[in-house]
């Protein structure tokens, strides 16, 4: 009998511990995703005053707040379905790429850009463009730098397309949503990054992290382009794998 009041007796203290541990991890799991809702609230709220109150009549400040602006639907329409920390933080990350246009709004209009940002998760590696280039690539010319021009009125806030990193920046052409789509669009997307943007092509000035993101995205090795690229920026002389482009992407 005494055997058997025992046995009861550690039965019911394991239940008690085993309880007591899920409904701690339950609450600090509830704590993580309570944290991580208010965070991309935060977020979310502060880009949407910025969307709100910000009107530029030049052109690179007005693309560049038109971004914004379908970020801050992007975000919010992800907080409204996150369920989970993961969730939340994608609602973040979305929140601050749209305040990362605001600020290039703001220096594009000529004003303070404001207190600097958390780094994005999706910008990691791919660093920043610290130089102007200028390339031809089949007839067509394609231009980036640093800061917002007539001729580069484009931001990118950096990131990685199609594996690659590709640097933040003002380029003259959305070159990352071409090669964000499909079929044609795609190749030449990269050939033109490749042109832009591939070391093989000297030193063209990138922030921190960039040449270690490419060799990542390479695989750990250099990529020489320059033997498929003349001076001038075109490829193979207009040829590429023998079909013609055309120039057209």
């Amino acid at each position: 009998m005494k055997v058997f009041l025992l046995l009861a007796l550690i039965i019911v203290v394991v239940l008690v511990i085993i309880v007591a541990t899920r409904r701690s991890g339950a609450t600090r799991a509830q704590g993580r995703l309570e944290d991580a809702r208010a965070e991309a609230q935060r977020w979310y709220e502060r880009l949407g005053g910025q969307v709100l109150n910000l009107h530029g009549d030049d052109p690179a400040a007005r693309q560049a707040l038109a971004d914004a602006s379908e970020r801050y639907n992007a975000a919010g329409g992800q907080l409204q379905q996150a369920r989970s920390v993961r969730q939340f933080e994608l609602a973040r990350e979305s929140a601050l790429e749209g305040l990362a246009y605001v600020r290039a709004a703001r220096t594009a209009m000529g004003i303070d850009p404001g207190p600097e940002l958390p780094p994005l998760a999706s910008a990691q590696g791919a660093g920043q463009l610290t130089r102007e280039r200028e390339v031809n690539v089949q007839g067509h010319q394609y231009k980036a730098g640093p800061q917002p021009g007539a001729d580069t009125p484009y931001y990118y806030p950096g990131g990685r397309v199609q594996g690659r990193p590709v640097p933040a920046g003002w380029y003259s052409t959305p070159v990352w949503k071409t090669a964000l789509g499909a079929g044609v669009g795609v190749l030449g997307g990269m050939l033109i990054f490749d042109a832009l943007l591939s070391p093989g092509f000297g030193d063209m000035g990138y922030g921190d992290g960039y040449q270690d993101g490419f060799q990542d995205a390479a695989g750990g090795g250099d990529i020489d382009q320059a033997g498929d690229i003349d001076q001038a920026g075109d490829f193979g002389g207009g040829d590429f794998g023998g079909g013609d482009f055309g120039g057209d992407f």
